[in-house]
Order: C-alpha cells, then sequence, then structure tokens
C-alpha cells in the first residue's frame, strides 16, 4: 500500500494490511505525526518504508500493473461532478480512507 496522507487516519490503514503486508509512505498532506501500536507492526509482520522518487520503470511497471488489474487504488467515495462541492467537503474532513473520485460522466 502506498499513502500519501497520513496524519489521524493512519493506524486505520495499518489494519487494512494482510499478514506480511508492505507500507509506503510517500508523502503526508493529512499530517506528518503518527499513532502507531507496536503490537501491529509486530504481530502482523509489516514492512514499513518511505519514498520520494522513483526510477521511470518503476513507473512504467506501475503502469502494467494498473491495466492487468493486478492493483487498484483504495476509493472512498464517488461523487458526480455536479456534487463536488460536497465532494471537497468530505475531502476537507479527513475522515476516510481512501480516494474521492469525481465521475465526469453518468
Amino acid at each position: 500500500m502506498l499513502d500519501i496522507v497520513g496524519g489521524s487516519q493512519w493506524p486505520e490503514l495499518l489494519k487494512n494490511l494482510k499478514k506480511g503486508g508492505k507500507y509506503g509512505s510517500v508523502g503526508a498532506t493529512g499530517g506528518p505525526i503518527v499513532e502507531l501500536d507496536l503490537r501491529t507492526l509486530y504481530l502482523k509482520d509489516l514492512s514499513l518504508f518511505g519514498s520520494t522518487y522513483q526510477s521511470k520503470e518503476a513507473f512504467v511497471n506501475l503502469i502494467d500493473y494498473i491495466e492487468k488489474g493486478q492493483i487498484q487504488p483504495m476509493v472512498a467515495k464517488t461523487f458526480p461532478l455536479k456534487d463536488i462541492v460536497e465532494a471537497q467537503k468530505t475531502f476537507l474532513s479527513k475522515k476516510f480512507t481512501g480516494k474521492i473520485v469525481l465521475q465526469i460522466s453518468e
């Protein structure tokens, strides 16, 4: 799992990882300070890492995984474009895990 948010919702992300899962932080838009229950880390045998740069080859591989359906984003909620104000309010609440999606066509 790659996360750009961090913040107060961060502990919930680790609960979504399976035993032996890997979590990568690539940002902290929700806040840089997080709470970690070390039991979650060691009982689930998790690996945590940070990253700021990936090679062009890594990006090409990522696109390949997406196209093959091997990975997909975690979607918190989808809104039609006409409800963009509601979507923004949900985004600003920071009370969700995943992505907020705006549907361009209905």
